[in-house]
């Protein structure tokens, strides 16, 4: 498996977990995979369930992504399922 692969398999993960209401074990997964787009997007989501919003919009600031752009968590969870999936 590439290594790009391992970080889209690791980063579908994390998102199984945030969508399961399992914060840490996809924050955790995310933070190791800083230098990606999709996982600091994912990272900034997290943040926003939790009420961090100070910490989402610094996570923001490093994606493609607007903190505006989604007002909720689950249809953006799902955008990022298909920026996973449709990159594979």
């Amino acid at each position: 498996m590439a290594a790009n692969e391992d970080v889209r398999q690791d980063l579908m993960t994390a998102l199984d977990h945030a969508l399961a209401g399992r914060w840490k074990d996809a924050h955790d997964i995310v933070q190791r995979h800083e230098d990606s787009p999709v996982a600091c997007w994912l990272h900034a989501v997290l943040h926003k369930i939790e009420g961090d919003d100070d910490n989402a919009r610094y996570w923001y600031a490093k994606t493609y992504m607007d903190y505006k752009r989604f007002p909720d968590p689950k249809v953006e969870l799902s955008a990022i399922h298909l920026e996973l999936t449709r990159k594979s």
